[in-house]
Formats: structure tokens, sequence, C-alpha cells
């Protein structure tokens, strides 16, 4: 049934919402036959750079053609439109500000007002670019703008992030604090402090109640091998305002599933790749989405928990399509922990909402004509091999003479000068973990750019109706508002 009845009464409230402060906005009274309860939990999966060509390669890679990843089983599904406020293609720091606020952002910048400039910062004595010159202290430069996590705080509920980036990172940073450029996170880093200098107030009291990921570097003083260039020590702080620390996997696992907040940093800053990871150091993003559920759904009022698969993103720039392909498979177990621990907890979810997107595209590509590979194994290099002809499965040639791979990129470091004609690739070396795939348009190293198309997402849970069709990132942020009655 579609919340038609619901999606309309409450979407008149909506109108202009993000710019006021953060107050609560009663979801509006529709006929008990018309709408579902609204959702006392949501968990918001972002994939950072998945767009549909890596999900669908990625869904080859772990299960071939024909099998299904989690994101794939999800009931209800929509296109999101993801351009920023001032660009055609959309940086990680507007596209999920959008969704975390409602509002349109300029590239760079980090949950505020549409008319916020981003302005990179000064260096700092240490030489580290983390000095703000978002204002000169008589010329204003936007407005913070309320976000779902201080929204759900502000309606008594408990609010967390887990990311395998930095926490001080664009994406989860626009989950909880505000800034008119990404790049200030030391003091992103401070918002999340309690009473401290810098702190958000909008999250309440006490801040947020669970933070996971990397990033330890901005918590740290110069002088104990952070980046801090104010002396303080922010895990330091946060343990005397009583939040657990914990710092590798081990320490993780035995947080207690209690109401009090907890830091999780086991990174200086993102971590490592899932295939190169050190288990012992940095957890899983699917336990620590575990981990997160447990604590967070001690709270009667319900949570809001946001999970970020951030190092898809960086596979990308990096032109490492398998790297890629494998934060991908890790983002895709991490959502199905999730859903069978809210289904646990909530039978039905009936008062869960789950939703799973990704902030924008990149420009990955699956070419050629080349007969179904099946999943990668350590044996059949799948999606991740040579094109081949139908139906002798002969490498194909370009016009060259050359062979090429199934995926490539329309940007990106590794691209052939002149003529392919000596280019001498096999299966082997194109399957390989760091094996660079080739560009369109060379760019330097580590660079190739996001792209402009809309990404999926699916949707599963109470209120899951109302995600359907092509919608802009601004109206997800609605529709999550609604659906929560926040």
């Amino acid at each position: 049934m579609r919340l038609t009845t619901l999606a309309g009464a409450s979407l008149l409230l909506l109108a202009g919402c993000a710019s006021t402060g953060p107050t609560q906005a009663p979801l509006q009274a529709a006929t008990q036959a018309d709408a579902s309860p609204r959702a006392k939990n949501v968990i918001f999966f972002l994939g950072d750079g998945m767009g549909i060509n890596t999900l669908t390669a990625a869904r080859i890679y772990a299960v071939g053609e024909e099998g299904e990843l989690t994101i794939d089983t999800l009931p209800e599904s929509a296109f999101v439109k993801t351009f920023s406020n001032d660009a055609q293609v959309t940086d990680s720091a507007a596209s999920m500000s959008a969704y975390m606020t409602g509002v349109k952002q300029n590239n760079g910048v980090i949950s505020m007002s549409s008319d916020t400039r981003s302005i990179a910062p000064a260096a700092d004595a240490n030489g580290n670019k983390q000095v703000s010159r978002c204002t000169d202290g008589q010329t204003s430069n936007g407005r913070p703008v309320p976000t779902l996590a201080e929204l759900a705080k502000a309606r008594g509920m408990a609010a967390g992030v887990v990311t395998t980036t930095s926490v001080t990172d664009a994406t989860p940073a626009a989950t909880y604090a505000h800034a008119c450029h990404r790049k200030v996170e030391s003091d992103i880093a401070a918002s999340l402090v309690p009473g401290g200098a810098g702190f958000n107030a909008a999250l309440g009291a006490n801040g947020l109640d669970l933070v996971f990921g990397g990033g330890a570097q901005f918590f740290a003083p110069v002088a104990q091998g952070g980046k801090r260039a104010d002396g303080r020590n922010l895990v330091e702080e946060l343990q005397a305002k009583g939040w657990r620390y914990a710092a590798d996997t081990q320490q993780m696992q035995a947080l207690a599933a209690t109401a009090q907040p907890v830091i999780g940093l086991f990174a200086q800053n993102h971590f490592s790749y899932e295939a190169a990871r050190d288990a012992a150091r940095q957890p899983a993003l699917a336990d620590m989405t575990a981990k997160a559920i447990d604590i967070l759904s001690r709270n009667q009022n319900g949570f809001f928990l946001m999970v970020e698969g951030g190092l898809i993103d960086h596979a990308l720039h990096a032109t490492l399509a398998k790297r890629a392909l494998q934060e991908t498979a890790s983002y895709n177990a991490a959502l199905k922990v999730a859903i069978e621990k809210m289904r646990a907890i909530d039978p039905g979810l009936k008062n869960t909402l789950i939703v799973a997107t990704a902030d924008h595209d990149h420009t990955l590509l699956i070419n050629g004509y080349s007969p179904r590979t099946g999943k990668t194994t350590p044996t059949n290099p799948g999606v991740l091999g040579l094109v081949r002809s139908l139906p002798d499965g002969k490498v194909r040639l370009d016009k060259d003479g050359a062979p090429f791979t199934i995926l490539g990129f329309g940007t990106g470091e590794h691209r052939v000068q002149g003529s392919r004609k000596g280019v001498q690739l096999t299966d082997e070396i194109a399957a390989g973990d760091d094996y660079h795939q080739e560009a369109v348009v060379r760019t330097r190293t580590g660079a190739e750019t996001h792209g402009g198309a809309d990404v999926y997402l699916g949707a599963i849970g109470a209120n899951a109706e109302l995600f359907r069709g092509t919608i802009d990132n601004t109206r997800v942020f609605s529709l999550i508002k609604t659906a929560a009655g926040l």
C-alpha cells in the first residue's frame, strides 16, 4: 500500500523545514488505514561513490550475473539525482549534506545553507591546513541547517555514525557537523565533544551516542602524533565526559550494550582497503554496524544510524576496480547484517526504516560484448578480466590489435599514450589486486573524477513505500523525516 495520505499530509509541513532550527515537526495525523507507524529506528547506508556501474560490476564480481546482492533485494527503490548547488557533478560533502539536511550545498560545504561559500582552510603553525577561513569575523558566510541526526537527538532518539574513513571526513561530518569547507577536520572533530570549544550544541547536551571509524589524528595534539594545533586531546575530553573509548577490534567487541556513549577510532586517518585490513586493529564494517545496533537499540525512543562504506570512493579515485568491488561487497555485508539484526529486534521491520544508497557516481565503465563471466574466483578473473568474443571466447582486440579489459574508466591515471599496439595484457594482470584500469582521459595519480549520473536507492521497512521514482537527493531527507515523524 502506498503511503499517499501520510506523504501528502506530512510534506505540506516540510517546505523550508531545513532552513529553520532543529525543531520537531510532528507527523501529521492520517487515518490508520492509510498510514504505517512512524519509523522508530532509521539506518541510512551510504556507499560513497557507488554508482550503478560499480554496483553492477560488484554483483558480477561477488555472485555472478544472475546473483543478488542484499541491496538488490530491498523491496522499494528509486533513482536519485545528485547535482549540487553549484556543480553538475557533486562532491561527497555537498551530496551527503543534501541527504542529511534537505538543502542543496555548494561543493565542499558541510551541512550549511545554500548561500555558504566553500573556502579552503589556511595552514596552521605546523603547516597543516586546518585553520578555518569561513568568516573574517565581520562578514557572515551562511548558517548551519539541521541534520537528521540533530532532529533525532531533539526527539530523544540515540544517534550514531559508522564509517571506514576518518570520522571527520566529508560524509560522516555532514551527519553531525557544520562547516564552510570539508577540510577543517580539527574543527569537525571538536564539534563532537560535549561542552568543549566548538561543540555542536544542536546535538543536545550529551552529543552523539556512538562514533566508529578512523581519524584519530584529528583528536590528538601535534605533540602526541596528531594534527591538532590547539593542544587538545579530544579523546581524553570525551572520556572525562563519560564516553567509552575503543582503539582496536577486541576493545570494540568487548563494549557492553549500554547507553553510555562510545567512540572507536581504529586508524590514524582512513582504514586500509578491506582485503588488506589488519583485522586485529581495524574491525570490519559489518562488525562495527552490528555493535552499533546493539548499543543504539538500547534507547527506548529508537535511534538514527549512518553507516558509510567510504573506501569504495577511494578505490575508484585510484582506478583500482578490484579494490572498489571488494569494498562494495563489504558494504553489502554490513547491510545484510543490519537487516538481520533489526528483524530480530523488530520482527517484520514494522518500526524500522533502512535506506541504502550512494552519494554520487564515478566514471567506471563496463566495456565490450564479453561472454558472461560468472563471479570472480582464484581461478576465474570474472568481470575483472579481458573482453572476449562470442561465441568462441577468444580475446577481443581493439583497432590497434591489443586486448582490453571489461572494466575501464572515463578518467584516471593509466592512459596509454598513442597506439595501444604494444600493450601486453593478460587476465592475470588485469585481475591483480592493484591493477589500475585504463582510462579514456588521463588525470594525475589518484585523481579519477566523480561522475554525474543518477544513483540507486533501495529501502525496506516502515514507510519504505515513500521511496519511488526519480527523486532529488534533498527529497531523500524529506522522505526520511516524514517516515520517522521527525
